[in-house]
């Protein structure tokens, strides 16, 4: 049984896949074992390597720099897909006025690093007499750099949709406004969202980046934990790694779940009898079903309406 996009490997093709993850599995665990070999052979693994994890107040410290990471993390998030949301609709725009300039910032901001806006709000704004505080720096320059990332995103699952959405929209009334918040966002927001959560994912770990401004999150700390006797800079490393490994999962799992949630589209009621017929119902393209049924006169608007 084969389809156009895979067809299923014959006796060869099977063999050539069991060699090839054979092969990378010894490769895997060679280089795995060659690691702890050589950590190993350095003393990594003695006592006085972990000891400064053994102490109550170095969690309780790790546990206060997670909750200034997640701090920054959570207000960036919330920013970016604001700041986001504005730039795609302002891109979108058929005014030039408006989709020019916002062409331009949008451009600007993915043009330039990250870690440029940070140490330019924190070591260039005080040069104009205007200090900020480490926690608004990372946070800012987070949001500009990811909200205009996510901005392309976002346009780009719009643009992907059929025009015959947008048209649909119009033809049962709604204005532009309307037919981008009800229509065009939710089926873009669907399309796009595991590009969504992958770029919070990397904002989630840029607010690494904060500890070369002194702000004092995971990172920051764990360049302390490496400065204590015994200089355990992999123990450190492997703990506070482990930790943002723990985040991304959690985040991934969200994703996945809200993904499952909005996986079918709204179903329609109030529709007349024989519109189930037409596979575009179930294809989630009911606008252009409504708008065929209301010009021939099957029913009012008011008649249909989302599922609550």
């Amino acid at each position: 049984m084969s389809s156009v996009l895979y067809d299923v490997p014959g006796p060869r093709a099977i063999a050539r896949n069991r060699i090839l993850a054979v092969v990378t599995v010894v490769v895997v665990a060679a280089v795995v074992g060659f690691v702890v070999y050589r950590m190993a052979a350095t003393g990594q693994f003695t006592a006085d390597k972990w000891y400064v994890f053994t102490f109550t107040n170095v969690w309780m410290s790790i546990f206060k720099a997670l909750g200034q990471t997640l701090g920054a993390f959570a207000l960036a998030a919330v920013l970016s897909l604001a700041l986001g949301f504005v730039l795609a609709i302002g891109r979108l725009s058929e005014h030039a006025w408006v989709r020019v300039p916002v062409t331009v910032l949008t451009e600007l901001f993915r043009a330039v690093p990250v870690l440029v806006f940070m140490m330019l709000l924190y070591y260039g704004l005080p040069v104009l007499g205007v200090r900020m505080d480490p926690y608004w720096a990372v946070v800012l320059g987070l949001m500009v750099y990811n909200g205009s990332v996510l901005a392309e995103a976002l346009r780009a699952g719009i643009e992907s949709l059929p025009k015959g959405q947008k048209e649909a929209g119009y033809a049962i009334g709604l204005r532009k406004s309307g037919v981008m918040a009800f229509i065009l966002l939710p089926q873009a927001i669907r399309a796009m969202l595991p590009v969504i959560v992958a770029q919070l994912v990397v904002t989630l770990k840029d607010t690494a980046l904060g500890f070369i401004i002194t702000y004092p999150e995971l990172l920051y700390y764990a360049k302390l934990l490496s400065s204590q006797q015994g200089r355990p800079i992999l123990q450190s490393a492997f703990v506070i790694g482990a930790i943002y490994i723990a985040m991304c999962l959690i985040l991934s799992g969200v994703a996945k779940w809200l993904e499952i949630r909005t996986r079918h589209s709204p179903k329609l009621k109030g529709y007349t009898p024989g519109a189930d017929d037409d596979p575009r119902v179930h294809d989630g393209t009911v606008t252009e079903v409504i708008a065929m049924q209301r010009g021939a006169g099957k029913f009012d608007a008011g008649g249909v309406g989302p599922t609550p």
